[in-house]
């Protein structure tokens, strides 16, 4: 690909993503698409032969599903939630072989429908939650960390110094991943994971 076509593409992300931000902008975190250095960052987590599905959530206009794909994960082997609707029409045109579900990151037995029980590899989240009330980050993250295995991550990029879930149950780790300063604004990646002798929690989903 030449570079006026890598332009031309990185111009078009981020025409989409300015429209989805104006329309909403507590649903979209940032005020640019990821940046491709920090979308490589988080997909490098990912397990590409462990025979398992990949879940991304907040995909936006799909800089990160392309760093997924990128990874060696199958098209069909990723399910991207995405709750705006413009987003959604933007990503099937882009990924139409990627299971994109226009839905809710916060009611994902619902988005996921006959999917709710799948397991996967790990989540790659670019949900927006530093505008969440904490007890809704929590109640996200551990959710999330049911549908992985022990030891797997869920990683969330955010704006803020601090990771947006500053504590977890015995047994549950929070990592620091990265700073990416190639990000606008600079990125923080976390990783949260759950370890084999962790306590039993709640129901939580």
């Amino acid at each position: 690909m030449s570079l006026r076509q890598r332009v031309g593409l990185k111009f078009k992300d981020e025409i989409e993503f300015l429209k989805g931000w104006k329309r909403d902008r507590a649903a979209v975190g940032a005020i640019t698409p990821t940046s491709v250095a920090t979308a490589a960052r988080m997909a490098d987590v990912i397990q590409p032969n462990s025979g398992l599905p990949v879940l991304e959530l907040g995909p936006g206009t799909g800089v990160i599903t392309k760093a997924i794909l990128k990874r060696g994960v199958d098209p069909r082997d990723l399910i991207s939630v995405e709750y705006s609707p413009e987003f959604c029409r933007h990503l099937r045109q882009e990924f139409p072989s990627v299971d994109v579900r226009c839905g809710d990151a916060f009611a994902l037995d619902l988005t996921l429908g006959a999917q709710r029980d799948t397991t996967f590899d790990c989540v790659i989240s670019a949900v927006p939650l530093l505008h969440l009330a904490p007890e809704k980050r929590l109640a996200l993250v551990l959710d999330l960390l049911e549908r992985v295995p022990v030891g797997r991550p869920v990683v969330q990029i955010t704006y803020g110094l601090l990771s947006p879930v500053v504590a977890l149950p015995a047994g549950y780790e929070i990592r620091h991943l990265a700073f990416s300063i190639r990000n606008i604004p600079p990125a923080q990646l976390w990783m949260y994971s759950k370890s084999a002798k962790r306590e039993p929690l709640k129901q939580t989903r």
